[in-house]
Formats: structure tokens, C-alpha cells, sequence
């Protein structure tokens, strides 16, 4: 698998562009993996997590064809993971070229809400397919298993499990401390590579139920390495960094060098 970051930062972005923030203003001085944009990724070129505003600039960015883009997985409908009406720059008329339909996967919540951003003009260019927690499906030679987030009480967020070639990613944003369903399903399965939600810095891990910080992802670390989820080898990424952590990327880095740990940033590319 190739994952591409697009985005990793929370919310208002990194730094917020209506900010005047100490953190704010250095991320704009000091530039580079600095500047953030809201949470993405992208996977093999034609698997994309999340679509946010965007995601227009980061494809321009990254020199990115989205009309390649098969499967779009949301993991929610907060507003930095969820525009889908920008989705309408796909239907017929507006894009050229396309060969195949966007195939469109969510909660009730994201199903029901894309479907009428796009429209009546979404034609044969859309399919929309509704996800369950913990029932798999197949995306051509990729399997997806959606899991709980512990996120918004008042939405059934999910996260991924994605297998494809032998090896598996944990894609684990938005989320704090993982839900129960969600760690008792994840017993002896292997995690190659885990993308965990790192939107704080120390929290005096609270086991915050809507986001991690940095003492919540070393003790999922921990846990995954004692209980053999995460190899000697098994390799751990964080992203979703908010201004309000007080961090910028070389404090996160220093952070988590000693636990072997992976700062992401915009652009950033891994090979699993």
C-alpha cells in the first residue's frame, strides 16, 4: 500500500488562518511541515479518507488526478472530514474524461447528507453504500472493516481497518481513547502500520473520549505491542494536530523520538 497524507492538521487547520496565536504566528514563519491542512489520506491513488475543503488545493499541491479516485470512505460528518458538496465538481458537464463512478461509503449520517449536496446531476458518476461496524467489505483486491471511533456521542463514527497484499493499516482518526467493541475486535489481529489521531500534546492522559494526545498514543502503543497487535516492526504515524496543543512539528518529533514514533505532515508519502 502507498499511503499519501493530503492533511494532517485538526479542525481549523495549522495554523488557523484567523489566528494570532503564538503557535499560529511561528507555524507561519517558520513554514514547511508547519503548515498544515485538514486531515486526508489517500491510499494506492484510488482509495481517499475523508474529503474536506481542501481537498481541491491539496490534489493542485500534490499533483493529484481525483478523477482517478474509486472509493471515498468518510469517517463522520464533522466539517473538516465531510464537504460532499464539493463532490459536484465530478458530476457530467463539469468533469471530463471520467470512466467511473465515485463509490461513496459512510454512516447513515454521511449517506444520507451526500446524496442531496451532489444532487440530481449525479447520474451514473456516484454510488453511495452504506457501512455497518465490524462487517467488511471488498474494494476490488482491498478490505475494509469499518470500527467504532470514541468520538461523538451523537454519531456513529468509524475508523478502518484495510488489508490489502498481506499487510494492514489502522486508520484511527477522529477518535480518544479507543472504543471497547473496537479493542475487542482488534484482539490478535496484526497492525503493519497504525495512523493514530494526535490532535493535543500532553494531557495528563485524560483517555480524552474525543481525541488523543501524546500520553494516549503511547499507551495504545504500549497496549498493541504487549497484546502482539504491533511488531517489532509495526510502525505508528500521528496526524490531526491542532495550534491549541501549543506544538509545532519539531516539538511533536522530539516528543515521540524515543518511542520510535512518526510525526506526519502535508505531502508526506509511506510505503507499506
Amino acid at each position: 500500500m502507498k499511503i499519501h497524507f493530503l492533511g494532517t492538521a485538526a479542525a481549523e487547520g495549522f495554523p488557523n488562518p484567523y489566528c494570532r496565536c503564538d503557535v499560529c504566528c511561528k507555524a507561519r514563519s517558520l513554514g514547511g511541515k508547519n503548515i498544515r491542512t485538514r486531515s486526508s489520506v489517500l491510499i494506492d491513488g484510488i482509495i481517499k479518507v475523508d474529503y474536506s475543503a481542501d481537498s481541491h488545493m491539496q490534489a493542485l499541491r500534490d499533483g493529484i488526478d481525483l478523477g482517478a479516485v474509486e472509493h471515498l470512505l468518510f469517517t463522520h460528518t464533522h466539517y473538516d472530514h465531510f464537504q460532499p458538496s464539493d463532490l459536484y465538481n465530478r458530476v457530467d458537464g463539469f468533469a471530463h474524461g471520467i470512466d467511473h463512478p465515485l463509490h461513496i461509503y459512510g454512516n447513515d449520517a454521511a449517506i444520507s447528507q451526500s446524496i442531496p449536496a451532489i444532487g440530481p446531476d449525479a447520474g451514473d458518476r456516484f454510488a453511495f453504500h452504506l457501512l455497518r461496524p465490524f462487517e467488511t467489505i471488498f474494494l476490488g483486491d482491498t478490505q475494509v472493516t469499518p470500527l467504532l471511533a470514541n468520538h461523538d456521542r451523537m454519531e456513529t463514527c468509524l475508523l478502518f481497518y484495510i488489508e490489502k497484499g498481506g499487510k494492514t493499516l489502522f486508520y484511527g482518526n477522529d477518535t480518544g481513547w479507543l472504543h471497547d467493541d473496537t479493542w475487542e475486535w482488534l484482539k490478535g489481529k496484526a497492525i503493519d502500520m497504525a495512523i493514530l489521531d494526535c490532535t493535543h500534546s500532553y494531557t495528563n492522559n485524560d483517555r480524552n473520549p474525543n481525541h488523543m494526545g501524546i500520553e494516549t498514543v503511547l499507551e495504545v502503543q504500549r497496549v498493541w505491542r504487549e497484546e502482539g497487535n504491533l511488531g517489532m516492526d509495526g510502525q505508528v504515524y500521528v496526524t490531526h494536530f491542532t495550534h491549541n496543543s501549543g506544538f509545532l512539528h519539531d516539538d511533536f518529533e522530539r516528543a515521540f523520538e524515543p518511542a520510535g514514533i512518526k510525526v506526519a505532515y502535508d505531502g508526506l508519502i509511506v510505503d507499506l
